[in-house]
């Protein structure tokens, strides 16, 4: 079967794969546009419905476990959005200081989104931590104690907290197969969160860091301080087969690690996030 084939076969299911694979096209307008989506799903009404038939698929505990997690990972980014934008002088006013504020409220929606489908499910949602944006244990001088003072250790933690909430996502959504709504809305804040990371690499390209929209390898274009966040993404062989020299073509091995995230489980996330946390 040819790439063509391919695309056809997964266009039966999702009408908009040629959107998705457009490198740029609609990339801005679905960043900006995806929040409204959120907001109108995250009402109660709609999402009772929901999550009762994900439960006859799955089993319940998996899927508040999964829930509560990631509600813990929003707050965090939530949080740190929030008193970024409000840090008086920190963002740049315009195109800056609009994405920031856009990410910011994406995050927020998160959240809430999270906290009504855990009340829709009969549960309780996980309260929010206090953090420490230092990463610090709360000693708030840790290795980012200028965080909201400089506004490139601002970009390089945001870029940190992005590209682990994108392995987060995608390393707990094998535990959502079957739950039906569940899978799909994680799925979609997933994409959410991996346009965020995208946008904050460009913004710190634009400032001269020496990133690229993508993880290449394992480095984190920030430091050993977040090594962890990005340890396991130089892996060249996905699902048994080497991606280097597939079919016999040469694919270099940045290549072929810009091409997947890999995922990262609970104990890796948590202990990642450990340090922000009081």
């Amino acid at each position: 079967m040819n790439l063509l084939n391919i695309l056809e076969e997964i266009e039966k299911t999702d009408a908009e794969v040629y959107e998705r694979i457009s490198p740029r096209r609609k990339a801005m307008s679905d960043f900006y546009g995806f929040s409204k989506k959120v907001a109108l799903a995250s009402l109660p009404f709609a999402l009772g419905s929901i999550f009762k038939k994900a439960y006859a698929q799955n089993s319940a505990a998996d899927v508040e476990g999964v829930l509560q997690f990631a509600l813990t990972l929003e707050y965090l980014e939530a949080e740190f959005y929030t008193k970024g934008v409000a840090a008086a002088g920190l963002i740049p006013s315009g195109a800056a200081l609009g994405a920031i504020t856009a990410i910011r409220d994406h995050e927020n929606q998160h959240v809430a989104f999270l906290k009504t489908a855990l009340m829709s499910m009969g549960k309780t949602p996980v309260n929010k931590p206090v953090f420490d944006f230092s990463a610090g244990n709360g000693s708030n001088t840790g290795p980012f104690a200028n965080v909201f003072s400089d506004y490139d250790t601002f970009l390089a933690v945001a870029q940190t907290f992005e590209d682990t909430g994108v392995r987060a996502y995608k390393g707990q959504a094998p535990a959502l197969i079957g739950s039906g709504g569940v899978l799909t809305a994680a799925l979609n804040i997933h994409s959410v969160e991996a346009r965020h990371a995208a946008h904050i690499r460009q913004m710190r390209k634009a400032r001269g860091a020496n990133v690229k929209p993508w993880i290449t390898g394992k480095d984190t274009g920030i430091g050993a301080a977040v090594q962890a966040s990005y340890d396991g993404e130089e892996l060249e062989t996905q699902a048994g087969i080497k991606i280097t020299g597939i079919n016999g073509q040469t694919i270099s091995m940045s290549a072929a690690t810009e091409a997947f995230d890999e995922p990262l489980t609970k104990a890796q996330i948590l202990a990642i996030v450990d340090p922000f946390i009081v």
